[in-house]
């Protein structure tokens, strides 16, 4: 798995940004708007780190910042529509990558690799 990620990762298309950015843009994209606090707990960082990740990703204007709508202590953070191209950019990159590699399995290899998929989300959502 270490390998694929790595594999994967090296498909970048534009590396404009950390890895820990990108995965911080992801986490937006995939679960939508959310507190600073509450993306630094999806993302396993602690809070005082992702205010920077945020800080970063708003001066490159992939990300938003707005009032929360009932707490005026906090703030809410969204994708902006240059981060969700990124985002669509580097997904695009990946799969492509990825696509060209299965084409070279066999249906049995196909079979198996589906099996194991289904059994590392298992896996993954019997974590979270």
């Amino acid at each position: 798995m270490v390998r694929l990620t790595r594999h994967l990762r090296g498909r970048r298309a534009d590396a404009q940004i950390s890895l820990t950015q990108l995965s911080a843009l992801a986490t937006l994209s995939r679960d939508g708007a959310m507190t600073p606090g509450a993306l630094a707990a999806k993302e396993r960082v602690q809070p005082p780190s992702m205010t920077r990740v945020i800080a970063s990703l708003t001066d490159l204007g992939l990300v938003e910042r707005k009032p929360h709508p009932t707490d005026g202590r906090q703030i809410i953070v969204s994708l902006s529509e240059a981060g969700s191209a990124l985002i669509a950019d580097e997904t695009h990159a990946r799969e492509a990558w990825m696509t060209d590699q299965l084409s070279n399995l066999t249906e049995d290899q196909i079979v198996t690799l589906t099996r194991a998929v289904a059994i590392m989300k298992q896996i993954v959502a019997e974590s979270e």
